[in-house]
């Protein structure tokens, strides 16, 4: 499969460190105490998760892509 980006999503854990999540591929979560640390295990979970994916698994992932957007708000 070609290499590509994913839009992972990073959480601050209550208990300390952190946890990140890929919103694309469902269930793919790691986590690590400091954030380098956190993104460096993601990027292995996603190829982990990729290796085992299926190219019609990978065709549905590209299919459900996600759109990220920002939005200025106030009051």
């Amino acid at each position: 499969m070609p290499k590509k980006e994913w839009t992972v999503i990073l959480h601050k854990a209550q208990e300390g460190g952190y946890w990140v999540d890929v919103p694309q591929l469902q269930g793919c979560i790691s986590q690590g105490e400091t954030k380098e640390e956190a993104l460096k295990n993601i990027k292995e979970a996603i190829e982990l998760y990729l290796e085992t994916a299926g190219e019609a698994e990978y065709r549905e992932m590209k299919k459900n892509a996600i759109i990220i957007s920002k939005v200025l708000a106030g009051a």
